[in-house]
């Protein structure tokens, strides 16, 4: 049986400014997260990266909008430090995480001649991270990798544990693997620039590690949401910290998602929903966030109908979504979304076996497992049952 992470403590009142550290255990391929303000400061580069990069050379991938941002001046500063730097500069937005945006890095790796010696930086969010990993994983069959995430819902959840992805117009992170970076930088200065809406799509992967793991955790957000929403710097390091170390010690129980009781595939309450909603709608038109608050509600509602949860649960969870602006029912898009589309979206799930789907549910608030013993028409008749309400 997995062990799953311990539950956590109330969070401290006055949490330090300072870098925190995580270590995700591996065996021989654990890496450390570094967590805080300054991250990305000139000193914390030359003490915390560049004892990573084994190579004079190093390539940086990130996109159009975080170039002038965070980009350049990280040129700047690793070619002070005689590091030579191939910078690659890709369009912004989910609907550019694809194999012809894939193509773009591994086009310029070859035209450059980029060996196996030579060190990725993915400076950005999901997107970045996810596809600059995959091509870190498969260039030359593999080149070590830095996460530098520059978005919340990044510094939480995609940067963390070594999948990799891009998208396929048949159904979101279908192409991808499994590949650990080897080092994780986490600056929550970057997140000051983030977009309101960015900001709050994050927060939902944050809801959710209390809903599957740390009811203690989800009362903690309750209480300070409204600290979250305003970009409180004690409270954001403490959720970002708490869910980085829940997620570390899921993924060091179970990294490659095989667990047969939960495991790592509980880290996805409310994406087989969400990945659907996602598909269906074009990638890039709900952000991932979003999706996946639209889909953890779909989730324990459906709990509460197999007599898990009371109301009074769905009510807290609906209502934390709620104060934070997030979405949580389905989007009416007659050609676009129905209960047939989502189903169809759902059976191609990765976590699906033989053609049965799985649902991470809750028994309660902090308590998630596997349910395979749902019939898809159930799911369907369920469906239809939210998009009427």
């Amino acid at each position: 049986m997995t062990s799953l992470p311990q539950k956590s403590s109330s969070a401290p009142n006055s949490p330090s400014s300072a870098t925190r550290t995580l270590t995700m255990a591996l065996a021989e391929r654990s890496y450390q997260i570094h967590i805080g303000t300054g991250v990305l400061s000139t000193g914390a580069l030359d003490r915390l990266l560049s004892p990573h990069l084994r190579h004079s050379r190093v390539v940086l991938v990130t996109n159009e909008t975080l170039w002038p941002l965070y980009g350049k001046a990280l040129v700047e500063h690793l070619t002070a430090a005689h590091f030579t730097v191939l910078p690659i500069i890709l369009p912004d937005g989910e609907s550019f995480k694809d194999g012809a945006t894939l193509n773009i890095i591994y086009d310029t790796l070859l035209e450059h001649a980029v060996d196996r010696k030579t060190t990725m930086l993915a400076l950005g969010g999901g997107v970045i991270g996810d596809i600059a990993g995959y091509a870190a994983a498969t260039y030359q069959r593999g080149i070590p990798f830095v996460q530098i995430p520059t978005t919340l819902l990044a510094q939480v959840d995609s940067s963390v544990g070594g999948k990799t992805a891009i998208n396929h117009p048949r159904g979101k992170n279908m192409i991808g693997a499994f590949y650990q970076p080897q080092l994780v930088l986490a600056d929550t200065d970057t997140l000051k620039t983030l977009p309101k809406r960015e900001y709050r799509s994050g927060l939902a992967e944050i809801i959710k590690y209390g809903l599957i793991l740390d009811e203690p955790f989800f009362t903690w957000l309750e209480t300070n949401i409204d600290a979250l929403l305003n970009r409180d710097a004690c409270a954001l390091a403490y959720a970002i910290y708490r869910s980085c170390e829940i997620k570390a010690r899921v993924v060091a129980a179970d990294e490659r998602e095989t667990a047969k009781e939960g495991g790592r595939a509980l880290l996805n309450l409310g994406h087989t929903f969400g990945h659907a909603i996602e598909t269906a709608l074009g990638y890039g038109e709900w952000l991932h966030g979003e999706a996946v608050a639209c889909g953890m509600l779909l989730a324990v509602q459906l709990s509460q109908e197999r007599g898990h949860l009371t109301p009074a649960d769905v009510s807290r969870t609906r209502q934390l979504l709620e104060r934070t602006e997030l979405p949580i029912s389905i989007p009416f898009h007659p050609k676009k979304i129905n209960a047939e589309i989502m189903l169809k979206h759902m059976s191609r799930d990765k976590k699906n076996e033989a053609g049965v789907i799985k649902l991470i549910l809750l028994r309660s608030i902090g308590e998630a497992y596997v349910d395979s013993t749902i019939h898809a028409e159930t799911i369907e008749t369920f469906l239809k049952s939210q998009m009427s309400a």
